[in-house]
């Protein structure tokens, strides 16, 4: 089974993909081993997907169901249909042993090259594209859509989302879900919209940045992977993620400047509106969750969260000058005992909801995601405590005993009571 890699950038056996329900029932009869009847939940989700890249997993998992279940040739029909919707993970097709049944069938190797040739990353900085097209598109439609209020959802379709780029079809299939969800969250916040534009032009002058953030990452690991940048106008609904087609950064969330009215978000939101001069530390970030595939996965602890976050914020510090989130380490200093105190009780329990995307505990004495900070000490911690800081890195980015790591890291001895 196959799950994109996003947020906490693991691979799990279910589906995230299409109508919510059928693919939640299809991953339900997964575990209970009815590959029928589940592939053809995961079939039925695909062609409700509202967006091309929801249909991507469904198609895949439906795939491996059919596999599973003997049925070869239709296993390999609709993983056919998965590779032209857009899927191009060869390394997991490969290993996903859901699918063993297949390799020795004609058409595997030719669908398994086919699928090498379009990898999203390259291994020379100055090939990275850095993609801003779907800007352009946005605010086309958003005047369009402002003249005929009754048909915005058609408008924003035509224009923007239907002729998007793949990062902006898997933005769209993850973290926006449907278009009304879209036209909602643009109808709370018409004057913050309308006050953003300028500054989602802005992107090309810190194209030089981001670039050398590419070029710093390499110098600093040479296995590492660099793939396209997409810059999306979403409804704020994420400020960056990563999937195989690449880094995605909403950038409705991270183009702050004094001037851009603030009145119409929550307090979250106010807390977590990006400012415009540290766009480039949050691509830094979005690398290096691309590049966490080597860390070992299956761990649910709170442990693994927060160094999967933290980490993409320390190494994003280390090759681009800053840490994408500021506000925390401001925040921390002088409670920083206390923040320890309270993650050692649930570091080795399934408590991220208690510290990375938990934006209904934010109040106004207390950010919500302290675990960026957390992981952020531990991976420094390691670092600073390595001889040898290339190998440290390597070991970031592929831990495969959490506590061992912790360990050696020394921070609980820094901050622990």
């Amino acid at each position: 089974m196959y799950k994109y890699l996003t947020f906490f950038f693991t691979l799990l056996c279910s589906a995230v993909f299409g109508q919510k329900s059928l693919s939640s029932k299809g991953d339900s009869l997964y575990e209970a081993k009815n590959f029928i009847q589940a592939g053809s939940c995961y079939l039925q989700s695909a062609r409700q997907a509202e967006f091309k890249a929801s249909a991507t997993g469904d198609y895949y998992n439906a795939a491996c169901c059919y596999a599973l279940a003997g049925k070869a040739d239709s296993a390999m029909t609709i993983l056919k249909l998965a590779a032209s919707s857009g899927y191009k993970n060869a390394a997991h097709l490969v290993t996903d042993s859901d699918l063993n049944s297949l390799h020795q069938m004609p058409d595997w190797r030719p669908l398994l090259n086919s699928v090498e040739k379009t990898k999203g990353f390259t291994d020379d900085p100055s090939k990275v594209h850095l993609v801003t097209t779907d800007v352009k598109n946005f605010w086309t439609a958003y005047d369009l859509a402002q003249k005929d209020t009754a048909n915005r959802l058609k408008i924003y379709r035509q224009y923007y989302v239907d002729p998007g780029s793949p990062g902006l079809q898997d933005y769209f299939a993850y973290k926006v879900v449907s278009m009304k969800r879209f036209v909602r969250g643009h109808d709370k916040k018409p004057k913050f919209y309308a006050a953003i534009r300028k500054n989602t032009f802005t992107v090309d002058k810190q194209k030089p940045q981001m670039m050398a953030s590419f070029a710093k990452f390499k110098e600093i690991y040479a296995q590492g992977k660099l793939p396209d940048v997409y810059f999306i106008i979403g409804s704020f609904s994420s400020g960056g993620t990563s999937t195989d087609n690449g880094l995605l950064i909403g950038l409705d969330q991270a183009v702050r400047t004094a001037d851009i009215p603030v009145d119409e978000l929550s307090l979250w939101e106010k807390n977590n509106f990006g400012k415009l001069d540290y766009l480039p530390n949050l691509v830094a970030h979005e690398l290096i969750h691309y590049n966490q595939g080597g860390m070992l996965g299956g761990d649910t602890t709170l442990l693994r969260a927060v160094l999967v976050e933290g980490m993409a914020d320390f190494l994003g510090e280390l090759i681009s000058s800053r840490t994408a989130n500021e506000r925390l380490h401001v925040w921390a200093k002088g409670h920083e005992k206390q923040i320890w105190a309270d993650f050692e009780k649930e570091m080795y329990l399934k408590r991220a909801y208690n510290w990375i995307a938990n934006s209904n505990q934010e109040t106004a004495d207390k950010p919500s995601d302290l675990g960026y900070w957390v992981g952020y000490q531990i991976c420094k911690g390691y670092y600073d405590n390595s001889a040898d800081k290339k190998q440290a890195i390597y070991d970031m980015l592929n831990i495969k005993d959490y506590k061992a790591f912790y360990e050696k890291s020394g921070t609980s001895k820094k901050f622990g009571n």
